[in-house]
This record gives structure tokens, C-alpha cells and sequence, in this order.
């Protein structure tokens, strides 16, 4: 079986915490186990992107804004109020960008990288 495409999510730290804590195999399932981004932490995410390159796709709706990479590479972005998932098809280069760009928003330590095809949380 050939995966379609490659995705990584960004939270809060408080979710990393929780699902550590949690142990529960469907706990991203329930978005109550989401904590919510601040206002702020909203504005630098969507910011933080349009410095790295990726454009607003879309008129943003009930609190989601989509984007797109610039560079193409099949990459989309989806920033909604819980969580930052990116997308990519399936190649080399897109996995690299959305991995890397996602490690670089964890810099201030108010965010956690999910990569559930690397087995979860990033740690450094």
C-alpha cells in the first residue's frame, strides 16, 4: 500500500502534555483534548507562514484559514483554532518543507510537532 500523502500537525504544548498523560489511542479524536490557540498564537502562526513562504488559498471560515506553499510541491496548510495540519503529497521535498517548517514553529516552546508517521511527538 502507497501512502497518498504525508501529514504533520502543530498544538499547544498543553496537548502534548495531555495526550502523554492521557495514553489513549483515540485521544485526538475528541477536539475537547485540543486546547484552543490564543488570539496571539493564532496571529504569529498565520504570520510565521506567510513568512515561509505559503499564500492564503481560501477566504478563511468559522475560525480555518487555508493556505498553500508557494513553492508547490503539493503542500497545503490548514490553520483551524485547535491545531496547524499540513499536508503533502507524497514526495521527498514536501515532506522535508512541512517537517522542517513545523520544527522551526516549535522555537519558542509554546508548541508541539506531531508526526504520526514518525511515531509521534518530536523531541529533541
Amino acid at each position: 500500500m502507497q501512502l497518498m500523502s504525508y501529514d504533520v500537525q502543530l498544538f499547544r504544548i498543553e496537548v502534548k502534555k495531555n495526550h502523554q498523560t492521557a495514553g489513549k489511542e483515540d485521544f485526538f479524536e475528541d477536539e475537547n483534548n485540543l486546547v484552543p490557540f490564543t488570539p496571539e498564537q493564532r496571529q504569529r502562526l498565520h504570520d510565521r507562514l506567510l513568512n515561509h513562504g505559503y499564500v492564503v488559498s481560501g477566504s478563511p471560515a468559522s475560525g480555518t484559514t487555508e493556505f498553500v506553499f508557494k513553492g508547490g510541491l503539493g503542500i497545503t496548510v490548514l490553520l483551524t483554532e485547535r491545531a496547524l495540519y499540513f499536508q503533502s503529497s507524497f514526495n521527498t521535498n514536501g515532506i522535508f518543507e512541512i517537517s522542517q517548517t513545523a520544527s522551526e514553529f516549535t522555537d519558542d516552546d509554546a508548541f508541539a510537532k506531531y508526526d504520526p508517521q514518525a511515531d509521534g511527538w518530536e523531541e529533541f
